[in-house]
């Protein structure tokens, strides 16, 4: 199979395929649920934020969601979880996932974004440690773990504390 991907917004149909792709790809149900569980909450959930990466086939190899998160009392985007098919993963899947929901972002007028993840794979789609814009979490996790993306020059970062859905947990 080739490493082009078609990326677009989840349908119901893809649903299912979503949930599958985060199942294997990590090592408990804790994200597929939590994809879950964002879905239900309108609070958290935005249209056309949940992003796939389909094979020529169609069939979603990647998924990357944005849900509304504040940084302190202005309103992000929270970027997570970020997944791709054990068997996809290393051939574009994903960073297609990602690109997309960020465009779709910029598209849909949003500012901000936050992520929280491996700090070697973020930078490349513009995130920087969020901690140099006075962003934090409520949570101890390593700094340079914690990135956030102004999605255009008009906005520059927020600082404060994120305030993730209460999907989350945090």
């Amino acid at each position: 199979m080739g490493n082009t991907w078609i990326t677009r917004a989840e349908t119901s149909a893809d649903i299912p395929a979503i949930r599958d792709i985060n199942l294997t790809a990590f090592p408990t149900s804790a994200e597929a649920d939590l994809v879950d569980a964002l879905r239900a909450d309108p609070t958290a959930w935005i249209e056309g934020l949940s992003l796939v990466a389909a094979d020529e086939t169609g069939r979603p190899a990647g998924h990357a969601l944005l849900t509304r998160c504040h940084i302190g009392t202005t309103a992000a985007l929270c970027l997570a979880p970020c997944a791709v098919r054990p068997e996809r993963q290393r051939t574009g899947a994903g960073s297609a996932a990602v690109r997309a929901a960020l465009a779709a972002a910029r598209a849909q007028g949003e500012h901000h974004v936050v992520v929280l993840g491996h700090p070697t794979y973020y930078p490349r789609f513009g995130f920087t440690r969020a901690s140099d814009h006075g962003i934090g979490l409520t949570i101890d996790v390593p700094d340079e773990a914690v990135m956030a993306l102004s999605l255009d020059n008009d906005h520059p970062l927020p600082s404060g504390t994120v305030h993730y859905a209460a999907a989350f947990g945090i």
